[in-house]
């Protein structure tokens, strides 16, 4: 099984880091997947919810020229620009969720649950937006994640590898939510 080599953290604060922690490997990372997955898939759903209803009272107030359209959802659905606007709102909010949870405390909500956590392998400090931001994009939606079945003994993902961060699965006691 592979040990971290890290004793970095993402919080500047506890900077205590067991060096036996392992490694996650790919069924309890698929875990966590799935979990957030479904918490982003909440997030989006009400991100574009919340699009909607300012959408539809600016509509309705005739702050946006309705194009001879009287119901609204006529007007969304003839209307390329605003539902491009409202796909990148969502994919905002998407993104937003995992780039904030990764930098304040390393691990998103299914990533906690199971005792999870992204650690920095590049130097001491925080993990930059832009370092978390492609992980992400390289992550491939999740595939990235398949080379963990492939590396047994580094049980690096292609995102990690990449973004120069690793995941690890910890113990009970270094799992507490004191640091959020």
């Amino acid at each position: 099984m592979a040990k971290s080599k890290s004793t970095s953290q993402n919080n500047p604060g506890s900077a205590k880091i067991d060096k036996s922690f392992q490694r996650a490997g790919f069924f309890r990372r698929l875990a966590a997947m799935i979990y957030d997955a479904l918490v982003a898939t909440a997030v989006g759903m009400l991100s574009g919810l919340v699009f909607q209803v300012v959408v539809l009272i600016l509509f309705q107030t005739e702050w946006l020229e309705n194009e001879g359209f009287e119901n609204y959802m006529d007007y969304f659905q003839s209307s390329d620009a605003l539902q491009l606007i409202a796909n990148a709102w969502v994919a905002f909010w998407i993104i937003g969720f995992f780039l904030w949870f990764w930098k304040h405390g390393g691990q998103t909500l299914g990533m906690r649950a199971w005792r999870l956590k992204i650690y920095n392998l590049k130097d001491e400090d925080n993990i930059s937006y832009a370092r978390l931001f492609l992980r992400l994009v390289t992550s491939f939606l999740g595939l990235g994640t398949l080379l963990v079945l492939l590396d047994v003994r580094n049980r690096q993902s292609l995102q990690d590898r990449i973004a120069q961060t690793e995941v690890l699965y910890l113990s009970k006691e270094a799992n507490d939510h004191k640091s959020w």
